[in-house]
């Protein structure tokens, strides 16, 4: 049985991508020492690959920063400003990507979303109406010949036409009825040109066939392929989708003559069925996705063998392969020293994926041998881990409906607030984070090793904090923030203070960009066992009069942001948090804090693909687990929680039935779009949507944000509306936050001064602790 790779992690095992890109950013490093870099990675990859036998491995599946930017660049679509610049296209993609400022040139980065039910962020592409859609890049048929002169066939990966019309941003007339001709004959063009080098497969990803389709999108599908396969001749075309299953479209697929079609059997609810219900094409090859994409607990192989067999009885000729990109997994287990081998035999990361994929293919066709990796497979199977804790699922089974309700309503709480707070009109505040700096880095990595005892590091941690609430009072912030300094992650920092989680040293995956993450893995039942941030943020407040904010991440961002348990369901994992969140935030109260900070970044990045899913796999158990989080705070407690990078206004009445006090959302890079759907559907929340991107380096001028903060009041009550970045600071360096912080204030000030005058605020330092 032959194995497959949708595509591969590409920051390198240790990270080495960000850091060469980092340092190209910074002018430390030549654009060929950056190329020597990527084509160091891509080598090692492939040639693992070759070694673990993968018979289809991918290429084109590498980028700088990110696939779907890559496709629009590959297609010529560069936004004018962008052309405008004159650079290099390296240099022009990473300004699409990051922005640009200074001398050279100030433009926004293009708008960043969610990639789909990922912590994976893609570049959005826009499209112009005298944009000239053809084929203009080389990278796609460079990479193809590097991997052919080391000796490895690779299959050439893109995203398929059909999604890269849904992703793509119509900024002018032009929608995709104008422009698909012209996409389509770009896309044969490239067929053409890997026929000439030839290519014996190439993979089209359409991920969005997995969401719900009208008749036009499906009309617009089989168009599109319709034409696009009308050419006889190679390479053979694999129709490679995941993250959930084609039931819109699965019985019609037979019509278009792909030749291999790659089905998603772990978040495909309906595939197994769809494919056992109805005849496969017997002429085509079935690319199963088995081996888990996005966690990283290792496969079943009896489960997984079991289906494998059930197909061979049909007849259906499988190509084994992994769920969707491997992408999602951090690199390897091999660097991860201080995990023990009890838990380390638990774990697959993106090379032992590999590993599973050779071991299940070899089981399959019953090679010699096989059998004792199924023995030791079904040894991690047996019996439970001994996760459960029984005080837990008591405390969790003891949970009443009221405990998830906050008294007094919205409105009585929103009257009683402003009274208590006293804050001006468009209060100013930030997300949460301040820069995290080298030295910061290395008085971290000094703690950890034993060379600063922990009163040293306090103290070190202390002095940041003071340093930047006095910057804060200096810029006339209304709502101050301890920095987070004490931090390494939103997620780790909280997941190393809670019961039920293991940690890794080295399991980064990418976020976007040069940005990665190290999630937790949730081992066991999750409980709090001290206080997680209480002594940090008191000693901030006794610092100012003004408030300043408890910060904490809320139970389904870290649920998200971690890698989940798969012997109990999401729901349960969420509501043990929530309850462990909730313990914190009555401390923080009970300590002084007034105003506490519930981020849910990462709320709407579960959500169900298919709307008809939202609340019953989803939205039921996800917002109560939010709202018994802070139900039993008073009144005169001010909830805040922060989202971002994702396309919200679908949840919008979810979002307001969180029952915060303010929201703030990610909205600059996304030209404000929320603000319309926040209108529409009457959010009673207070809401700060972002005035500015932080993810771009560029300082924006007190006007643009001025410009910014009009276009709000156009949509929502003067009342309501905060001041704030569109995220944390943290990936900052202080000369960028700083003026762009000032002018964030100067601009609020300004229309302040306007609409009337600032009123006193109330002294909030740790005199008035409860």
């Amino acid at each position: 049985m032959k194995t497959s790779v949708i595509a591969f992690p590409r920051v390198g095992a240790e990270r080495e991508l960000k850091f060469a890109a980092e340092k190209y950013f910074n002018a430390e490093l030549s654009e060929e020492a950056l190329r020597e870099s990527a084509a160091g990675i891509r080598a090692r990859q492939w040639r693992k690959m070759k070694r673990e036998g993968i018979d289809f491995i991918p290429s084109n599946d590498f980028s700088f920063y990110d696939r779907v930017l890559d496709t629009a660049l590959l297609f010529n679509l560069i936004p004018s400003r962008y052309r405008e610049l004159n650079l290099s296209p390296l240099d022009c993609s990473f300004a699409m990507a990051r922005g640009r400022g200074g001398a050279a040139g100030n433009v926004k980065p293009l708008a960043m979303k969610k990639w789909f039910n990922t912590n994976y962020h893609y570049i959005v592409p826009e499209l112009e109406d005298d944009a000239e859609i053809r084929l203009a890049g080389e990278k796609p048929f460079l990479e193809f010949s590097e991997a052919l002169s080391l000796g490895i066939e690779t299959k050439p990966v893109l995203i398929g036409a059909f999604s890269f019309l849904k992703l793509l941003r119509f900024t002018g007339k032009k929608g995709i009825a104008e422009i698909r001709g012209s996409l389509v004959k770009a896309y044969r063009d490239y067929i053409r040109r890997f026929r000439e080098l030839g290519a014996k497969w190439l993979q089209f990803d359409e991920p969005c066939l997995v969401r719900d389709l009208t008749e036009e999108d499906i009309a617009l599908f089989f168009s599109v392929y319709e034409e696009l396969l009308s050419e006889k001749g190679g390479p053979r075309i694999l129709l490679q989708t995941y993250f959930g299953d084609l039931r819109d479209i699965y019985e019609r697929l037979p019509e278009l003559p792909f030749d291999g079609i790659g089905l998603d059997f772990v978040e495909g609810e309906r595939t197994e069925a769809l494919v056992f219900e109805h005849a496969f094409p017997g002429d085509r090859l079935l690319f199963a996705g088995l081996i888990n994409g996005k966690n990283i607990w290792r496969n079943q192989y009896e489960k997984s063998l079991s289906l494998l067999l059930r197909l061979r009885e049909r007849g259906i000729e499988t190509v084994l392969s992994g769920s969707c990109s491997f992408l999602h997994l951090p690199y390897t287990l091999r660097g991860e020293e201080r995990l023990s081998e009890d838990y380390k035999k638990h774990f697959a990361f993106a090379e032992e994926k590999l590993s599973e994929l050779r071991e299940l293919s070899q089981l399959a066709e019953g090679e010699e041998g096989s059998q004792e990796a199924l023995r030791q497979n079904r040894a991690l199977f047996s019996g439970g881990e001994g996760k459960a804790d029984r005080e837990i699922r008591r405390r969790c089974a003891g949970i009443r409906p009221e405990d998830y309700v906050r008294k007094p309503d919205f409105s009585e709480r929103e009257r009683l607030q402003k009274a208590e707070f006293g804050l001006p009109l468009f209060p100013t505040t930030t997300i949460g984070s301040f820069p995290q700096t080298e030295e910061l880095r290395e008085m971290r990595r000094r703690r950890r090793s034993g060379e600063l005892s922990p009163e040293e590091y306090e103290s070190f941690l202390r002095q940041r904090i003071a340093e930047w609430i006095q910057i804060q009072e200096e810029l006339g912030l209304d709502v101050l923030v301890h920095g987070e300094f004490e931090r390494n992650d939103m997620v780790e920092y909280f997941a190393e203070r809670l019961r039920g989680f293991l940690f890794t040293e080295k399991a980064w995956v990418q976020s976007y960009g040069t940005r990665c993450v190290k999630p937790p893995i949730i081992w066991g039942d999750v409980s709090r066992v001290s206080p997680l941030s209480v002594k940090w943020s008191v000693y901030a407040q006794s610092l100012s009069r003004k408030p300043v904010k408890g910060m904490l991440t809320g139970p389904v961002t870290i649920l998200n942001w971690s890698f989940p348990r798969e012997d109990i369901s999401l729901a349960e994992s969420a509501k043990q948090i929530a309850l462990a969140i909730r313990d914190e935030v009555l401390e923080l109260e009970k300590n002084g804090i007034r105003v506490i900070q519930v981020d849910e970044a990462a709320l709407r990045e579960k959500l169900p693909l298919r709307k008809s899913d939202w609340y019953s796999a989803y939205l039921d158990w996800a917002i109560p687990a939010f709202r018994l989080v802070h139900s039993g705070v008073r009144a005169e407690t001010q909830i805040h929680t922060h989202m971002c990078y994702s396309e919200f206004g679908d949840i919008i009445p979810a979002i307001d039935s969180m029952d915060a006090d303010v929201i703030s959302f990610e909205a600059s890079r996304s030209d404000l779009q929320i603000l319309d759907s926040l209108r529409e559907n009457h959010f009673r929340t207070e809401v700060g949507p972002g005035v500015y991107d932080i993810h771009s380096p560029r300082i924006p001028e007190s006007a643009e944000i001025r410009a910014a903060l009009e276009k709000m009041l156009s949509r929502l009550d003067a009342e309501k509306l905060w001041v704030n970045p569109d995220c944390g600071l943290k990936t900052r360096r202080a000369e960028e936050a700083i003026p762009s912080l000032r002018n964030m204030v100067k601009a609020a000030r300004e229309l302040r001064e306007e609409r009337g005058t600032a009123v006193p605020v109330p002294d909030f330092s740790a005199s008035q602790s409860t």
